[in-house]
């Protein structure tokens, strides 16, 4: 328990305007933080407590059952697959270090919601919805620096980094994910302006509007800085904007339908000029796309049906950039060997022991989409290079 509440570093009093704002700096999976969120507020007894969470990560947290109402098929079907990964890999770092002090990641978030009822305080969620916050990050990002996004976030899970409540204590300025950010370097400016920055702005905004004149907010440390600075400066921005996904590049659309046209193009030209040349091309068109698909699957021990579906759709899903052969298998796994509520709530330890990821239900439809959409993307590239070659004899 923290002793004398008015000297806590992690606690930052600010005035604007009419509003008396106190920005409670935590680390989400420190057991100090959890007890100075109840504590601040039982002391200071604000008018609103504002807490770091959107919709549905408040759910999440809050319901220990969550996973048995998630449908994983219209996730599949809206292409949200990708997000629930990311959300599942960026907790399961968290989870792992969470693990070291006996601390469930976010559990000091939760203690400000229910802290906040039992002292009868208003409470608002003041974080942008994390789907949005992945899809700016995603969109802003040139296409190589995802790579090395992507590998970033899927390798931290396997760091065997060392956490202590002292640690914590000396590095309260970085929450897990903060840290993280800092850790990637000034190599992806857009990731961390979306990730930090911008969430900084938006938080900023919704604790301004939330009802009362006392307020306390709960944010993770590595926030407080950024959030700070604009308050003190006054600096405002729109919810709205921070809102909107931006479009897909220009460059980014016309190289997705590239290939796929000029396999239509090439392919009708040549059954026009030469039956026979067409018919090789065609050949060679299908088996490039169906054989790697297929190898993805087998490798991601994907039932024999989805590795038959993946061979087949991915010659035909690879002329259109709408729909993939990783979103076919996926879906096809997941309807044939469903995840169970244990594998969702296990998913976490799987990505720490990676190599277990195959005997995971959901963590292998992962698979099924990974490694199949790898090699549909190959088989591509060399039917699009054999058809070039042909033209040109």
């Amino acid at each position: 328990m923290i002793e004398n509440l008015k000297n806590s570093q992690d606690i930052t009093t600010l005035q604007y305007e009419d509003k008396t704002i106190h920005l409670v700096g935590t680390a989400h999976i420190s057991q100090e933080s959890v007890d100075l969120v109840g504590q601040s507020i039982r002391e200071i007894k604000p008018d609103c407590v504002c807490v770091e969470l959107d919709e549905k990560r408040y759910e999440s947290l809050k319901q220990k059952q969550r996973w048995e109402n998630l449908n994983l098929r219209q996730i599949i079907k809206e292409k949200q697959l990708s997000t629930l990964m990311s959300n599942i890999i960026l907790s399961s770092y968290q989870k792992k270090m969470g693990a070291q002090l006996g601390v469930k990641p976010g559990s000091e978030l939760l203690e400000a919601t229910e802290v906040a009822q039992e002292q009868g305080c208003k409470m608002t969620l003041v974080d942008r919805d994390i789907r949005i916050t992945l899809k700016r990050a995603w969109r802003k990002t040139p296409f190589f620096k995802k790579i090395v996004l992507g590998s970033t976030l899927f390798s931290s899970v396997f760091e065997n980094t060392e956490v202590s409540e002292d640690s914590l204590r000396e590095m309260r300025q970085k929450d897990a994910l903060s840290g993280m950010m800092d850790e990637m370097g000034d190599g992806m400016p857009q990731f961390k302006e979306v990730l930090i920055d911008e969430r900084d702005a938006y938080m900023v905004e919704k604790i301004l509007q939330a009802p009362g004149k006392n307020i306390l907010a709960v944010v993770g440390a590595g926030h407080k800085p950024g959030m700070i600075h604009r308050f003190n400066e006054k600096i405002k921005a729109s919810t709205a904007e921070l809102e909107e996904i931006p479009p897909a590049s220009t460059w980014g659309k016309l190289l997705a339908w590239a290939i796929p046209m000029w396999i239509i193009f090439g392919l009708s030209y040549l059954f026009f000029v030469d039956f026979e040349t067409a018919k090789a091309g065609l050949n060679v068109w299908v088996l490039a796309n169906a054989i790697p698909t297929a190898i993805g699957a087998a490798i991601a021990f994907g039932h024999p049906l989805t590795i038959i579906a993946g061979a087949i759709a991915a010659p035909i899903t690879s002329l259109s950039p709408m729909i993939g052969a990783a979103m076919v298998t996926a879906f096809v796994q997941t309807m044939l060997v469903p995840p169970r509520v244990k594998d969702f709530e296990e998913v976490q330890d799987y990505f720490v022991f990676g190599t277990m990821m195959w005997r995971n239900r959901l963590t292998r439809v992962f698979l099924c989409a990974i490694l199949p959409g790898i090699g549909s993307a190959i088989g591509s590239f060399i039917g699009a290079a054999d058809l070039i070659q042909r033209f040109l004899k």
